[in-house]
């Protein structure tokens, strides 16, 4: 018993997609600190979710910066944990 299978649809050519601008790199950060809290909230949704890196545009060695530097600013209620 044979399967038919649908002609596969070749993926579309991404045109005019630029790559994320690093904003770390932008404002010249090194190191990402748990007490710059305006830093922080623009690598968290309004729902208070951490925001991936296909979003901010941050390379995997910053993007665990952010996420440590975000988990120890909720624990010195600095940020919070939810927003409703």
């Amino acid at each position: 018993m044979a399967v038919k299978r649908a002609p596969s649809k070749k993926p579309r050519p991404v045109e005019g997609r630029k790559p994320k601008k690093n904003p770390l790199f932008a404002a010249k950060i090194e190191h990402v600190d748990y007490k710059d809290i305006n830093l922080l909230r623009t690598f968290i949704s309004d729902r208070g979710k951490i925001r991936s890196r296909r979003v901010t545009g941050l390379t995997p060695q910053q993007q665990r910066q952010v996420a440590v530097a975000v988990k120890n600013a909720r624990e010195m209620a600095l940020l919070p944990f939810t927003s409703r």
